[in-house]
């Protein structure tokens, strides 16, 4: 099989397409040929090194496919009856997996069934993101109707999704993005206010414009660059869930804050640990792949590259130039 192997920790040049022994799914596992592997930030980090991971490694850790071939014991033992050979499943957050490749090897009780009215291309590209934005809405912070919630990087592949998945809760949701064609995906998906954050010079002010008393809940994927700002427009006990860091991680910073700012709450979440039970990983996803089987949820796919592009598509992630999600295809 063909991989992208992570050489050693650091940026995209220790990216290398290798040729690797096609591994065979032990007792409890299925060998998935990927149709779709999903590119995530996460992926940035684990190559960077802010996660360690040993080296050399098969980056990537979302995917979808068909099932070529499965291991002992798995009928009946991964929660859905009878995986067999040519099933259509999916997975993400699994460190290690090592998506970006022809054919991966995964854990069946870590899959989940693909139904036939998600094609595999959007279920890959909705996994991570998708079941990332349901716990943010549904979990971290359960929005309600008439509440507000800061959506940073609206057009991105996880805020398109934020914004959609608060707007069905009859949120009201205020965007930010870097131009004026991402304002304009942001608004297409529903945000009801958008600001530019790159034609502002205080985005708390602009935020505060729209919300003078504070929003009730912030998401912030973007880090450092925002992270003062979406602090600072939380109204009294607001919560600021920080999802990533697109701009670089937030440094540590006086926790007085919290309370000077009302008795803020302060999350740094990830989805491990809201899918932690196989329960909690099928209802997930089955509600994020209804929710795309009935026309609430849209899933955009900005870009589709091969595992000899990969570098080229993680410099299209990191410069911040994407919407929508990136696949590797391979």
């Amino acid at each position: 099989m063909r991989a992208v192997v992570v050489t050693a920790p650091g940026g995209r040049e220790v990216l290398e397409v290798q040729e690797l022994d096609r591994p065979a799914p032990g007792p409890g596992q299925l060998l998935v040929e990927v149709a779709a592997s999903g590119i995530n930030f996460i992926d940035v980090y684990r190559r960077q090194g802010v996660y360690p991971m040993e080296t050399p490694f098969v980056l990537g850790e979302e995917f979808a496919g068909h099932v070529v071939e499965v291991g002992v014991g798995v009928e009946g033992g991964a929660g859905f009856d009878d995986v067999a050979v040519g099933d259509a499943v999916a997975a993400a957050n699994i460190p290690g997996v090592g998506s970006h490749a022809t054919h991966v090897v995964v854990d069946a009780a870590k899959a989940v069934p693909v139904p036939d009215s998600v094609p595999l291309d959007i279920a890959a590209a909705a996994m991570l993101q998708g079941m990332t934005a349901h716990y943010l809405v549904n979990s971290t912070y359960p929005l309600h109707a008439g509440e507000t919630a800061l959506v940073h990087a609206a057009a991105g592949g996880l805020g398109q999704l934020l914004v959609q998945l608060a707007k069905a809760k009859g949120a009201r949701v205020i965007a930010t993005a870097g131009s004026a064609a991402k304002i304009a995906i942001a608004r297409e998906r529903g945000a009801d206010e958008a600001i530019r954050y790159d034609e502002v010079d205080d985005l708390a002010a602009a935020i505060r414009t729209l919300a003078p008393d504070g929003v009730d809940v912030a998401y912030d994927s973007v880090g450092q660059a925002t992270f003062d700002a979406s602090l600072a427009s939380l109204r009294p006990r607001g919560l600021l869930a920080l999802v990533g860091g697109s701009s670089g991680q937030v440094p540590p910073f006086d926790i007085q804050r919290l309370n000077r700012g009302g008795s803020l709450f302060l999350t740094r979440p990830t989805l491990g640990h809201y899918i932690a039970t196989r329960d909690e990983l099928l209802g997930r996803a089955r509600d994020v792949f209804a929710a795309i089987t009935d026309g609430l949820l849209r899933v955009q796919i900005g870009g589709t590259y091969g595992l000899d592009d990969a570098a080229r598509a993680y410099d299209d992630l990191e410069s911040r130039r994407s919407t929508g999600k990136l696949l590797i295809v391979p």
